[in-house]
C-alpha cells in the first residue's frame, strides 16, 4: 500500500486479479443484495478464480455460519466452501479465547453463527447471565432477536464481567431496506451499563488478523462498498482496497473521504476485478483520468471532457483529496455529478 495520506486513485497496468494473490470480498453491498447476486458478480468472481485469483468471503454479520453463507453462495452460483468464509463471530471468538481458559462459560447474546465460533475455540455458550459468564459476547442475532437478551447482556455486563461485541456496525442491509444491525443492539446494552466492549470486526484490527490467518494471503485486496467498514479496514491492516458502487457509497461520499476511508482503487462493480486501472495524473491545476479533468475551483469541484464517467469520477476524487480536509466536504460536488450520472 502507498505510504502517507492517498490524494487520488491509484492505476494498474495488470488486472487486479493478477496484481493480487487474495480478494478479501465483502458480501452484503459487493456480491449480493437483499439475497440475491448482483449484476456481474458470480461471472466476475469465477473469471477471477479461473485466473488464479483466491476469494475470501469477510463479513461483518455474525448471525450465519460459514457453512450458511458458503451454501447461500453456492446456491447463487458461486463456487464457494466454508473455509472461504470469515466472519466477525470467529473474530471476536479468537480475541475472547485469547483472553479466558479453555471451557470458559460466555454469555451469547447472538445467533448460531456466534456459538459456532465460541464452540471452534472451546468455549462453552451460555443464555443467562446467571449462568456465571466469564464475558459476554455481542453479535447480531437477526429482527427477532428478544429484548430479553439484551438485559441478560446488561445484567452481566453491570456485574463486571468483559463484554464483547462482533461488530458495531449501526445498519444492515435488508431485502426490505435498511435494518438496525449489531451497533444498534450494542448501543442499548451501553445506554444500560454505561460499559464499553472489546470490538473485532472491520474496520478494527482483530478481523484484519483474524482473515489473513484463514487465508494465508500476501498481497490480500479488500473489496467492499462501504468506506467506514471495508475501505477502513483496509487502511488501518495496511493493505489495498478496491471500492465498488453497487452498494451504500455513492459519489459524493466518496469525494467527501477522509484519509482513512479512501480507496485504492474505484469501480463500478466486481468486473473491476478483472481489468487494469487507469492512471490519474496531474495536470496544469487539475488532474485528468481518461478523456475528464478534474480541479478543486474557489468553492466547486469543476469539471471538464467527456468519455468514461468512472474515469471522470476517479478525477474527481484525485482533485477533491488533493483539496484535503473540510475543505473537500464543502466544495459543490452535485453538477460535476450530475454530468456523469453519479
Amino acid at each position: 500500500m502507498s505510504q502517507g495520506v492517498r490524494t487520488g486513485p491509484e492505476g494498474s497496468a495488470r488486472a487486479l486479479s493478477e496484481a493480487y494473490d487474495t480478494a478479501l470480498l465483502d458480501l452484503d453491498g459487493v456480491v449480493y443484495a437483499g439475497g440475491e447476486a448482483i449484476a456481474h458478480a458470480v461471472d466476475s468472481l469465477a473469471a477471477a478464480r479461473a485466473g488464479g485469483m483466491h476469494l475470501a468471503y469477510v463479513t461483518n454479520n455474525a448471525l450465519r455460519t460459514p457453512d450458511a453463507v458458503a451454501a447461500h453462495l453456492t446456491d447463487l452460483g458461486i463456487r464457494a466452501e466454508a473455509s472461504d468464509v470469515v466472519t466477525s463471530a470467529q473474530a471476536v471468538a479468537r480475541l475472547i479465547a485469547e483472553q479466558l481458559p479453555q471451557r470458559a462459560r460466555v454469555l451469547v447474546i447472538g445467533g448460531e453463527g456466534l456459538r459456532v465460533a465460541l464452540r471452534e475455540r472451546g468455549l462453552e455458550p451460555v443464555d443467562s447471565a446467571d449462568d456465571d459468564p466469564a464475558a459476554v459476547a455481542q453479535g447480531y442475532g437477526g429482527p427477532e432477536m428478544p429484548w430479553g437478551r439484551f438485559a441478560e447482556a446488561a445484567y452481566a455486563v453491570a456485574r463486571g464481567v468483559p463484554w464483547f461485541a462482533s461488530n458495531t456496525d449501526l445498519t444492515i442491509p435488508s431485502a426490505r431496506g435498511i435494518a438496525p444491525g449489531n451497533g444498534a443492539a450494542v448501543e442499548v446494552v451501553r445506554i444500560a451499563t454505561g460499559a464499553e466492549p472489546q470490538v473485532a470486526g472491520k474496520p478494527l484490527p482483530p478481523m484484519h488478523r483474524e482473515t489473513v490467518l484463514r487465508t494465508g494471503a500476501r498481497r490480500p485486496l479488500v473489496v467492499g462498498d462501504r468506506l467506514d467498514t471495508d475501505i477502513e479496514g483496509a487502511f488501518n491492516g495496511g493493505v489495498d482496497s478496491l471500492l465498488v458502487l453497487t452498494g451504500v457509497t455513492d459519489g459524493a461520499r466518496l469525494l467527501a473521504a477522509p484519509p482513512e476511508h479512501r480507496p485504492t482503487y474505484v469501480d463500478a462493480d466486481l468486473r473491476g476485478l478483472l481489468t487494469g486501472q487507469p492512471e490519474v495524473t496531474r495536470t496544469g491545476e487539475g488532474f485528468r483520468c481518461g478523456g475528464w479533468t478534474a480541479a478543486a475551483g474557489a468553492d466547486r469541484l469543476e469539471l471538464a471532457g467527456e468519455g468514461e464517467p468512472l474515469d471522470g469520477l476517479r478525477a474527481l476524487c484525485a482533485a477533491a483529496w488533493t483539496a484535503g480536509g473540510a475543505r473537500a466536504c464543502a466544495l459543490e460536488s452535485e453538477k460535476a455529478l450530475a454530468r456523469l450520472g453519479l
